[in-house]
């Protein structure tokens, strides 16, 4: 029962570590606080529990390794799931296809902005949207060009108002 325990807790910590990574990249500082203050106090009593007679019982050890591992892979794919933040994805168009594309990303509520244009009859589409609309902004390009090399980058706003 006590490496069960030990094993649960450690993959609630790890979720939870990484939760406030993604919140706190966000933005969102007091709830990562908060999150930081819940991630330690298990911390605490999780390797407390450990460390306590551990000649012993290397069996705990191997249930907080274990338990590490599991959170990790759990942390990935919450963060996976929850994909907060707002990306930039860029993309390069061919000219014949542009403005049908265009109105399809409009119509799924997606702003776009044209870099440029260049001598290939290409233009360098720039798309902003949610990072979870990342499959939708993908199969809406690939629907119109399979070999569509897309690029995409975290948007941080500096300054909204100068």
């Amino acid at each position: 029962m006590v490496y069960l325990s030990i094993f649960i807790f450690k993959i609630i910590e790890d979720a939870l570590a990484t939760l406030r990574l993604i919140v706190v990249s966000n933005g969102k500082k007091v709830f990562g606080a908060i999150l930081q203050f819940i991630v330690t106090l298990i911390w605490i009593i999780l390797t407390g529990t450990v460390l306590l007679g551990i000649k012993e019982d290397i069996g705990k050890a191997i249930a907080f390794a274990l338990g590490a591992l599991a959170g990790s892979y759990l942390g990935s794919l919450l963060e996976e799931k929850i994909a907060l933040g707002t990306n930039l994805f860029k993309v390069e168009v061919d000219n014949s296809i542009l403005g049908k594309l265009e109105r399809k990303l409009r119509k799924n509520g997606f702003e776009l902005i044209k870099v440029k244009s260049d001598s290939n009859n290409k233009t360098i589409l720039e798309i902003r949207g949610r990072r979870k609309k990342k499959k939708i902004i993908s199969d809406i390009i690939f629907g119109f060009d399979k070999k569509a090399i897309i690029i995409s980058e975290k948007i941080r706003i500096i300054s909204l108002v100068h």
